[in-house]
């Protein structure tokens, strides 16, 4: 039986055609700190869904750090390249995990490794993940970019650029980008909107530097919103000021 296409739904146009959402692997934990709650997944995918049945093209990146962090290990004197390829490995549990509950949810859907896994999944290839994209398919880009010392915010940026996204959105558990971390100082300010060149100069740690250079570079636009919330991420892509438009 094949997995029936997603059918437009009528409502207000969405704001972006095409987007690279970008979540973090601890979202896919829900409470726990490790490993993947079904429920939250769930409600991940049933939000991922309802955005793309109003025909916005998806893109996803998910991290892994609900598994494995490459970073923490290398600084436990794992070797940084053993310890990124295993990081890279646990973004494609996630996202496997994904693409079951999207599936589930009656949307075709596609993982695209960056890492060749040919009986788990399809390898990334540009031409592919958009035509994928064209028939209506949501793609989730796994194994980061295959090389070490790059995170997984620089391979969503990397495959934001790739196919043309209009935008790379990530999700986090703030409601934007502060001055400072909000979770520590109360009189935290929170941008509307801030240039890249801003982001960069005072530090504000939302993205990897080079991912946020690559934006720049590139002049591709991203929206850091709160994903706790219900319905952000359907308000985000119909273009709701909700979190912070870094340009």
């Amino acid at each position: 039986m094949t997995m029936a296409e997603p059918a437009t739904r009528s409502q207000a146009e969405p704001h972006y055609r095409r987007l690279l959402l970008k979540l973090s692997g601890e979202v896919l934990a829900g409470k726990g700190s490790f490993g993947i709650d079904p429920e939250r997944v769930a409600a991940m995918a049933e939000e991922v869904a309802e955005v793309a049945r109003t025909g916005v093209e998806i893109g996803l990146v998910v991290g892994g750090g609900n598994f494995f962090r490459g970073v923490a290990a290398a600084a436990q004197h794992m070797d940084r390249v053993s310890a990124d390829h295993m990081g890279m490995l646990a973004t494609v549990i996630n996202a496997l995990a994904l693409q079951d509950a999207l599936e589930k949810k009656r949307m075709p859907t596609r993982v695209m490794t960056a890492i060749a896994i040919p009986q788990v999944a399809e390898p990334y290839i540009r031409r592919r993940a958009i035509r994928h994209l064209e028939k209506g398919r949501i793609v989730i880009f796994a194994g980061g970019t295959s090389n070490p010392y790059f995170s997984t915010d620089t391979a969503a940026t990397l495959r934001g650029l790739e196919i043309h996204a209009e935008v790379v959105a990530k999700a986090t558990s703030v409601d934007g980008v502060y001055d400072k971390d909000p979770r520590k100082h109360s009189d935290a300010v929170r941008f509307t909107d801030v240039t890249y060149s801003e982001v960069l100069s005072r530090d504000l740690r939302v993205m990897d530097a080079s991912a946020v250079a690559m934006c720049r570079d590139n002049k591709l636009p991203i929206v850091v919103f709160n994903l706790t919330v219900y319905g952000n991420i359907m308000r985000m892509a119909m273009g709701e000021p909700i979190g912070t438009l870094i340009s």
